[in-house]
Protein backbone atom coordinates (compact mmCIF):
# COMPACT_ATOMS: atom_id res chain seq x y z
CA UNK A 1 0.00 0.00 0.00
CA UNK A 2 2.71 2.44 0.68
CA UNK A 3 4.44 1.70 -2.79
CA UNK A 4 1.20 2.86 -4.37
CA UNK A 5 1.06 5.97 -2.19
CA UNK A 6 5.19 6.44 -2.96
CA UNK A 7 4.50 6.16 -6.75
CA UNK A 8 1.17 8.14 -6.57
CA UNK A 9 3.05 11.47 -4.66
CA UNK A 10 5.94 11.03 -7.58
CA UNK A 11 3.56 10.66 -10.19
CA UNK A 12 1.68 13.86 -9.26
CA UNK A 13 3.90 16.44 -7.49
CA UNK A 14 7.48 15.46 -7.68
CA UNK A 15 7.56 14.81 -11.97
CA UNK A 16 5.03 17.68 -12.55
CA UNK A 17 8.09 19.93 -10.72
CA UNK A 18 10.57 18.34 -12.46
CA UNK A 19 8.90 18.97 -15.73
CA UNK A 20 8.45 22.71 -14.58
CA UNK A 21 12.36 23.15 -13.59
CA UNK A 22 13.26 21.51 -16.74
CA UNK A 23 11.01 24.05 -18.81
CA UNK A 24 12.47 26.86 -16.76
CA UNK A 25 16.15 26.01 -17.92
CA UNK A 26 15.07 25.22 -21.06
CA UNK A 27 13.81 28.98 -21.75
CA UNK A 28 17.04 30.31 -20.33
CA UNK A 29 19.49 28.01 -22.53
CA UNK A 30 17.07 28.94 -25.55
CA UNK A 31 17.88 33.01 -24.67
CA UNK A 32 21.36 32.79 -24.17
CA UNK A 33 21.62 30.17 -27.52
CA UNK A 34 20.17 33.34 -29.47
CA UNK A 35 21.69 36.13 -27.80
CA UNK A 36 25.08 34.53 -28.29
CA UNK A 37 23.87 34.04 -32.43
CA UNK A 38 22.96 37.81 -32.13
CA UNK A 39 26.39 38.52 -30.59
CA UNK A 40 27.94 36.48 -33.65
CA UNK A 41 25.90 38.51 -36.43
CA UNK A 42 27.13 41.66 -34.84
CA UNK A 43 30.93 40.23 -34.53
CA UNK A 44 30.45 39.05 -38.31
CA UNK A 45 28.87 42.40 -39.57
CA UNK A 46 31.83 44.38 -37.19
CA UNK A 47 34.88 42.11 -39.37
CA UNK A 48 33.55 42.70 -42.37
CA UNK A 49 33.42 46.67 -42.02
CA UNK A 50 37.65 46.26 -41.18
CA UNK A 51 38.31 44.78 -44.54
CA UNK A 52 38.94 48.21 -45.75
CA UNK A 53 41.15 49.12 -43.15
CA UNK A 54 44.83 48.42 -44.32
CA UNK A 55 43.39 50.63 -47.75
CA UNK A 56 41.86 53.33 -45.49
CA UNK A 57 45.19 53.57 -43.92
CA UNK A 58 47.53 53.73 -46.78
CA UNK A 59 45.23 56.78 -47.95
CA UNK A 60 45.60 58.60 -44.26
CA UNK A 61 49.34 58.31 -44.74
CA UNK A 62 49.66 59.45 -48.45
CA UNK A 63 47.29 62.36 -47.36
CA UNK A 64 49.71 63.24 -43.53
CA UNK A 65 52.67 63.15 -46.19
CA UNK A 66 51.38 65.63 -48.48
CA UNK A 67 49.87 67.70 -45.47
CA UNK A 68 53.91 67.72 -43.86
CA UNK A 69 55.52 69.01 -47.40
CA UNK A 70 53.07 71.30 -47.59
CA UNK A 71 53.44 72.88 -44.11
CA UNK A 72 57.47 72.52 -44.67
CA UNK A 73 57.09 74.47 -48.00
CA UNK A 74 54.82 77.23 -46.84
CA UNK A 75 57.67 77.80 -43.48
CA UNK A 76 60.18 77.85 -46.25
CA UNK A 77 58.11 80.85 -48.19
CA UNK A 78 57.35 82.14 -44.71
CA UNK A 79 60.94 82.34 -43.73
CA UNK A 80 61.85 84.24 -47.07
CA UNK A 81 59.56 86.44 -46.68
CA UNK A 82 60.68 87.64 -43.26
CA UNK A 83 64.01 87.75 -44.17
CA UNK A 84 67.23 86.11 -41.98
CA UNK A 85 66.80 86.82 -38.34
CA UNK A 86 69.83 88.94 -37.06
CA UNK A 87 71.14 88.78 -33.51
Amino acid sequence: MLWWIGNLILLLVVVPVAVALLNRVLAAVERIRKAGDDILAGGVAAAGALESTPELLATTDRSIEAVADGAVRYAGSVGKLLGPEED
